[in-house]
């Protein structure tokens, strides 16, 4: 009987723990586009806290970045995931998802843009610390938080995990303020060496405090548990790559934050 109270009580106060991440869609707009982002925190940390915004892969606003949005959550930020694309607005195969995501990589002006509309949802959330904000993607989203910190958004640093590199405006990346962590897969064929080494070079000449990880055997999209679904050649998920990315984004948000 003993062991029946004891399961009970670990069952209640698990259930009490996961109820204490409040998470909502938030429906906003940039211009004439409907949005619908993903809020996440967690209710049982009083006062305001650091804000991480996230910015999803090329898919759009899936369930693969909520999770990343409740994840954050419980390591005690508030946490938001844009909608880069629109209600609605989703890839299930690689030509839409291009084609969508075309339209912000071929206009870095409109990308910067439509993400910062997202961060002023983040910026203006009465529990978030808006001197504390971070911006963290994947893939398109990682291209997306760089080209934030390229234009000067108000973040104390961005993390981009496997985002692209490319810059076509990099003339005007100067004087970059915040701080940048690039986690990326030592195999991606989707990066080569000269856009890796224009990259290191863009940032050696913004003066930015910036990091770049590489993760031996991982390619493209390897903190995504579904990338070995998607059936496209050098996309794979890396468990090892996934978990080391993510301790050391939590070893830069910590620093960021102190």
């Amino acid at each position: 009987m003993r062991y029946f109270i004891a399961f009970v009580v670990a069952v209640v106060l698990c259930t009490s723990a996961q109820a204490e991440i409040q998470t909502k869609a938030v429906q906003y707009r940039h211009g004439n586009a409907a949005l619908e982002g993903y809020m996440a925190y967690d209710d049982a940390i009083q006062g305001k806290r650091p804000g991480v915004l996230v910015v999803h892969e090329w898919w759009g606003l899936n369930n693969f970045a909520k999770k990343r949005v409740e994840e954050l959550a419980r390591l005690g930020y508030v946490a938001f995931a844009v909608d880069m694309y629109g209600v609605g607005m989703r890839a299930a195969d690689p030509k839409k998802a291009s084609e969508l995501s075309g339209v912000y990589l071929n206009d870095r002006a409109l990308m910067r843009a439509r993400a910062m509309a997202g961060l002023d949802i983040l910026l203006n959330h009465p529990l978030v610390d808006s001197k504390k904000i971070a911006a963290t993607g994947y893939c398109f989203g990682g291209t997306t938080v760089l080209e934030l910190a390229r234009g000067h958004a108000p973040v104390l640093g961005v993390v981009s995990f496997h985002g692209g590199l490319s810059a076509p405006n990099a003339s005007d990346t100067k004087n970059v303020t915040a701080k940048v962590l690039v986690l990326h897969g030592a195999d991606d064929p989707f990066a080569t060496k000269d856009q890796i080494n224009a990259f290191m070079d863009e940032m050696r000449g913004s003066g930015a405090d910036w990091q770049m990880i590489f993760y031996g055997g991982a390619v493209h999209s390897f903190t995504n548990p579904q990338a070995d679904g998607f059936g496209i050649k050098g996309i794979a998920y890396n468990e090892k790559a996934d978990k080391r990315s993510w301790q050391a984004m939590q070893q830069f948000l910590d620093e960021l934050f102190k």
